[in-house]
């Protein structure tokens, strides 16, 4: 008896797992949290086999066996469903690093493209920069200089092997003495703003010449304000003022 039951319980597993293998590679698999399809049709199967070959005993055990045979199935395509969702979110994120690569390789080539036109401008000529004025016996900055100087110093600032020279002047009124130090106030309150546009200080260099350089003739006021001022030059390596200097 115990013979006969074993052979029809192992009849009824392999019927079983014929009717699931089609089953299985027929349906999608169940969703998370679902019932299995497979452990139920197991179940049903192992029932059908199990009662024809065994009786009522080969229907219980084959009820038991089809059932764990069945949610085995289900186990392995809820496995294999996950291991290609997971597969599919890995091509999704592969495509879309390699698209920001080639974003960041285009941002790039226009940053250097962009570098080579502003070497190209400032090849053509040895230095840049400007004039700020100032009043009478005055040493700040006008507003209206500050604009051009914050735009001068940021193209300064963009320029690391750039060097900046800043050199202060008076009219020719007054004593040498007070005018040479009124001359470097000048151009020390001008170097400030160049350095709160990111220019270091040690890439300045600040001179005082004091009235030393006035052409103007006397009591002619209007050459005196073209003598008030503060000379800003942005000098390249290899010009001739900066190779004189060094």
């Amino acid at each position: 008896m115990n013979t006969s039951t074993l052979r029809a319980t192992a009849l009824s597993l392999a019927l079983c797992g014929c009717a699931l293998s089609p089953a299985y590679g027929g349906e999608p698999p169940d969703a998370p949290g679902a019932g299995s399809k497979q452990a139920d049709l197991g179940a049903v199967t192992g029932l059908a086999v199990g009662a024809v070959a065994a009786g009522p005993v080969g229907a219980v055990v084959g009820t038991a066996a089809g059932a764990l045979l069945g949610d085995r199935y289900h186990r392995q395509a809820q496995s294999r469903a996950a291991l290609a969702a997971d597969l599919e979110r890995s091509e999704t994120q592969r495509a879309e690093l390699a698209h920001n690569v080639e974003l960041l390789d285009v941002s790039l080539s226009a940053a250097r493209a962009h570098d080579a036109e502003l070497a190209a401008q400032l090849s053509n000529t040895d230095q840049l920069g400007l004039d700020v004025s100032f009043r009478t016996d005055d040493d700040s900055v006008a507003a209206p200089a500050m604009s051009p100087l914050l735009k001068l110093g940021a193209l300064a600032a963009s320029l690391p092997q750039a060097l900046v020279c800043v050199a202060g002047y008076a009219d020719p009124r007054g004593a040498d003495a007070y005018n040479n130090e009124l001359s470097l106030r000048r151009a020390a309150n001008v170097a400030a703003v160049l350095m709160s546009a990111g220019v270091s200080r040690e890439r300045i260099l600040i001179e005082a010449y004091g009235k030393s350089a006035a052409a103007s003739a006397d009591g002619d006021l209007d050459s005196y304000a073209l003598e008030r001022r503060v000379t800003v030059r942005l000098q390249l390596p290899g010009s001739p003022q900066v190779a004189a200097r060094e």
